[in-house]
């Protein structure tokens, strides 16, 4: 089973820095594109963050919201993918979530890292 272990989140004030960490087992990692997602308070939808794709090709994109702050990378070797996160603003206070593009459909979530920016 494809398993999601999301880590690094905390409580940081605006402007600070954190950066995340996702650890997947259960797929071939080097082989899928993965994406962070964030679901903000009230909010039952996950908003996409940004992709890396797969080893072949190692382009990443961020969305709009977060371009110029948010950086996501990946380390093979160690199954894990990253999303350094700088210039944090309250509204990127969230439960961040990492899975796979082409495995979002099957509604299989870990258990989120808590992300609060607030003085």
């Amino acid at each position: 089973q494809v398993q999601f272990v999301e880590s690094g989140g905390g409580l940081v004030q605006p402007g600070g820095s954190l950066n995340l960490s996702c650890e997947v087992s259960g797929l071939p990692f080097s082989e899928y594109a993965l994406a962070w997602y964030r679901q903000t308070p009230g909010n039952q939808q996950r908003q996409w963050i940004a992709i890396i794709w797969s080893s072949k090709n190692t382009n990443y994109k961020v969305g709009s919201g977060v371009d110029g702050r948010f950086t996501i990378s990946r380390d093979n070797a160690k199954n894990t993918v990253y999303l350094q996160m700088n210039s944090l603003k309250p509204e990127d206070t969230a439960v961040y979530y990492c899975n796979a593009p082409d495995l979002v459909a099957h509604n299989n979530w870990g258990q989120g890292t808590q992300v609060t920016v607030s003085s």
